[in-house]
């Protein structure tokens, strides 16, 4: 993953793959990378799937590691859909952070 930095490496978006490919990611981040904050970025459908990853990595896996919700920024964002027509679509960054 040449090019990326630090920030963009302690992210975690969210699509259509399994439940617990997210959750897993997420705790990887901090078990085995050491990462003291990871955002987890979500738009549209995939919005609810997010809040789930963010309260099962933090409730189940990591509650021994300290890691909680450290902020929630909800937004909006502009794209052309498969027919050309701009569309709003939500997006939600949930970061979780080590205490």
């Amino acid at each position: 993953m040449e090019g990326k930095n630090k920030t963009e490496e302690n992210v975690v978006f969210i699509g259509g793959k399994p439940f617990m490919n997210y959750v897993t990611g997420v705790v990887m981040q901090f078990t085995t990378k050491g990462a003291k904050e990871v955002t987890i970025k979500a738009r549209g459908k995939f919005i609810a799937r997010a809040v789930d990853v963010a309260e099962v990595a933090t409730k189940r896996f990591l509650k021994e590691h300290g890691i909680e919700v450290k902020e929630i920024k909800i937004d909006s964002e502009e794209f052309e859909n498969k027919e050309g027509k701009k569309v709003n679509v939500s997006t939600i960054d949930i970061t979780l952070h080590k205490k």
